[in-house]
């Protein structure tokens, strides 16, 4: 029984009750949807890079949605209530950032900034304070002071294993949900979601490719998860 169809993923029942699949699709979109593709192979580039970094940040004691891998392109998954918040980190400025603030592409942010953004893609996305999410209802002043703390942990494990790839995180995108009284990662980390860039060359390995027109997005995915791979 499918639960939900997202732009790239769709969620369906799992065995029990506890329990969801989550299934990469094909789809690869940009501007809430406005820029719309299908590309063969896409989903399973990204299901693998996810479960990669996935598996890494488990083993630093990350706890996440992920039971286990069923193929290519799905994955068994704790069956959490997401937080309609978007946590955002960025350890250098670009695409939003850059509009509309008008600081320079690449400026490096020491420590990284961290925004938080209600998810609705009928809204855009919009940012917002903490002050305004608690007001809101959707989550609690302690649940985005301990998002923000994880988050920052993520992203420390997270540029260290990129840097070892000689790829520099530039900013990316989390999602958690609750479960048994816990804030847990949910969702996917891939560079559907991450700014991904060479560090020597500054190429762009993520979806701003696809987003700028740029070249073969898939290229990029699987230049990710080759530099992945070889990590040891």
């Amino acid at each position: 029984m499918v639960l939900h169809t997202g732009k790239s993923k769709t969620v369906h029942q799992g065995a029990d009750e506890n329990t969801v699949i989550l299934r990469f699709t094909d789809n690869i979109t940009a501007g809430n949807g406005e820029k719309h593709e299908t590309m063969q192979g896409k989903g399973e580039l990204c299901a693998a890079i996810s479960n990669l970094i996935f598996a890494h940040l488990k083993l630093n004691g990350v706890e996440t949605h992920l039971v286990e891998i069923l193929d290519e392109t799905s994955v068994l998954a704790k069956k959490a209530e997401i937080v309609g918040v978007e946590v955002i980190v960025r350890n250098a400025a670009a695409g939003g950032f850059v509009k509309k603030y008008g600081v320079a592409h690449g400026l490096i942010f020491e420590p990284p900034v961290v925004e938080f953004c209600v998810k609705s893609d009928k809204l855009g996305d919009p940012m917002a304070n903490e002050n305004q999410i608690a007001a809101l209802g959707i989550a609690t002043p302690d649940e985005l002071s301990e998002m923000t703390k994880k988050s920052l942990l993520i992203n420390t494990y997270m540029c260290r294993l990129f840097k070892k790839a000689g790829i520099r995180l530039a900013d990316f995108k989390l999602e958690f949900g609750r479960y048994e009284n816990k804030l847990i990662l949910c969702d996917e980390i891939s560079p559907d979601s991450c700014r991904l860039w060479d560090m020597k060359t500054g190429e762009k390995f993520d979806k701003d490719i696809f987003r700028q027109g740029l070249g073969d997005v898939l290229d990029g995915y699987r230049e990710v998860f080759r530099r992945l791979s070889d990590v040891k």
